[in-house]
């Protein structure tokens, strides 16, 4: 009989592929260059973050994000044909839907961050889905409205189905 088992795994910055685009963008801006055709470029108050999946057969279980102060997270996946170390990332490799977390001015520090159920469900099993096919997936998160990567903590949980 199968055994439930539940994994969770950190987002972690990737601070290389991060500063990659910052150059990229950067170089752009001080030659007055144009991005290509549909390229997404990497906006100050994002950054890019990676999961890496230890175990390929997982299902969705449920979102662990923690903002320290007001402000709100937005985090999109990319797609399994972006290849960061082999091309620019562009707008049709990003995934919908994202992942909207928030947290009001007005909320105590004992109110669960808010968010849109039906949108993080349905990103959190697309996760899940990419995960039977990539070692790593690598995201795009956007901080916004007074919350930065040093006041938040974001985890994805999945089962595990152990024999």
């Amino acid at each position: 009989m199968a055994t439930q088992a539940t994994l969770e795994l950190p987002f972690r910055p990737d601070a290389h592929l991060t500063e990659v685009m910052r150059q990229r963008a950067q170089s752009l801006q001080q030659r007055g260059g144009k991005r290509q055709d549909g390229e997404r470029l990497l906006r100050p108050h994002e950054a890019i973050y990676r999961l890496d999946f230890s175990q390929q057969a997982l299902r969705f279980a449920h979102w662990g994000v923690r903002l320290a102060r007001s402000g709100r997270l937005t985090v999109t996946a990319t797609s399994q044909l972006w290849t960061p170390d082999l091309t620019h990332l562009m707008n049709r490799q990003l995934l919908e839907p994202a992942g909207v977390f928030w947290r009001a001015e007005s909320d105590g520090d004992d109110t669960p961050v808010h968010h849109y159920e039906a949108d993080a469900q349905e990103f959190g099993e697309r996760i899940a889905e990419m995960a039977k096919v990539r070692k790593t997936m690598y995201f795009l998160l956007a901080f916004e409205e007074g919350v930065g990567p040093d006041a938040v903590e974001c985890s994805i949980s999945f089962q595990v189905d152990q024999k």
